[in-house]
């Protein structure tokens, strides 16, 4: 039996620590999809991850069985990207440090992607987790974001994890920029809004028969309550039962895992 109110139209699944932990699936997800879909509900997923592509992740998923369409996941660079696009047109220079994810999302909406070489053109600064930061590329956001360009980040979590260990994230590579220019960027990723919106506009429910599902308290459920969601949290992943319990505002479902949350 479903955990869910019968009134639920959509999920919106977090990843990492509620599909995989690493590279081990969390239960059996080609069941757990299957009885999404025969609960009848829209599922989309949501990621805070910028290094990888759409099409990576639709690979990582038929691997395991789970055949999505690409409109059904949505990274913290895809989010980034459909923010500039509301901002400036196709063809703007832009400086983006990150890694692949960043950069086709960002060439996706026509825009023109610059070298270090060349940053001093760019028009706004994009930053992502980056795993061959180097000064230069650090030099040269701070300059631009210095000099008055507008500044953008696909999320600011500290920290990635990773099977040796929680490792810098996308949030210390940020706090670089904003310690020498004192400026925060716009973020795309949770726990702000914007990328539960793209969600949400893509399934076409409403919010209040949304849930958002993650295993952070921080990202995943405090995203989920700033776009207006109820949100479960999955104890398969970061956060416990008892910080689960304790967090205001109340959480609407606490599970151990997607699995229970479905009654697959």
């Amino acid at each position: 039996m479903t955990l869910l109110p019968v009134t639920t139209r959509g999920l919106i699944l977090d990843m990492d620590g509620v599909l995989w932990r690493d590279k081990t699936p969390i239960g059996d997800l080609v069941a757990i999809f299957e009885r999404i879909r025969a609960l009848g509900l829209r599922v989309t997923l949501a990621t805070n991850n910028s290094s990888r592509s759409v099409p990576q992740y639709l690979e990582r998923l038929s691997g395991l069985g789970v055949m999505l369409e690409p409109w059904q996941v949505i990274t913290s660079s895809l989010a980034v990207a459909g923010m500039l696009e509301q901002r400036f047109p196709a063809g703007t220079p832009i400086f983006a440090i990150g890694e692949n994810g960043v950069r086709e999302a960002l060439t996706q909406k026509g825009f023109e992607l610059l070298t270090v070489e060349d940053a001093s053109r760019a028009e706004a600064v994009v930053m992502g987790i980056d795993w061959h930061i180097t000064f230069e590329k650090l030099r040269e956001a701070a300059l631009l974001v210095r000099s008055g360009k507008p500044f953008f980040a696909t999320n600011a979590d500290k920290t990635f994890p990773t099977p040796r260990g929680e490792i810098p994230g996308a949030g210390s590579l940020l706090s670089v920029i904003t310690t020498t220019t004192n400026v925060q960027p716009e973020i795309a990723g949770k726990p702000y809004p914007f990328m539960m919106e793209m969600a949400l506009a893509r399934m076409g429910t409403s919010r209040e028969t949304t849930f958002v599902v993650g295993d952070r308290l921080e990202t995943d459920i405090a995203g989920g309550q700033n776009a207006g969601c109820p949100t479960a949290l999955v104890l398969s992943g970061v956060s416990t039962r008892a910080q689960g319990q304790a967090w205001l505002p109340k959480i609407d479902i606490i599970a151990e895992n997607l699995s229970e949350l479905v009654g697959a």
